[in-house]
């Protein structure tokens, strides 16, 4: 439970630090905890992926980039304060993490092109 407890709050400062541009997703990812089953945890894995997909989206759409850093700001706040996500955000992510690929040793650039080539 204390390992949980640790990365959570390891990404919570992660994404805090992508926010405010500190570093990018892919440096983050190289830091993320591995080995650890958590559900939140995964979901929070594909919120930052998708953040970092969605890089040249959010240029033409404000409204959008506003979205998107308020929800990774309530999942930095979350795991900073040791909870895990709602049942219903980690039931809406399992319908795509379960079969979206892992961020392996390959790299994010890996893992991004394998993410598109699942959702086309």
């Amino acid at each position: 439970m204390e390992e949980k407890l640790k990365a959570k709050k390891l990404l919570s400062e992660l994404i805090i630090d992508i926010l405010s541009e500190k570093i990018s997703v892919e440096e983050a990812v190289k830091r993320f905890p591995r080995g650890i089953k958590d559900e939140s945890i995964n979901c929070a894995i594909h919120a930052l992926l998708h953040y970092e997909a969605d890089e040249d989206y959010r240029k033409y759409h404000p409204d959008y980039l506003e979205e998107q850093r308020e929800y990774l700001e309530y999942i930095a706040n979350l795991f900073r304060q040791g909870e895990d996500f709602p049942v219903n955000i980690i039931e809406e992510y399992k319908k795509y993490y379960e079969t979206a690929p892992i961020v392996t040793k390959k790299g994010i650039i890996n893992t991004l092109k394998n993410l598109f080539r699942l959702t086309t």
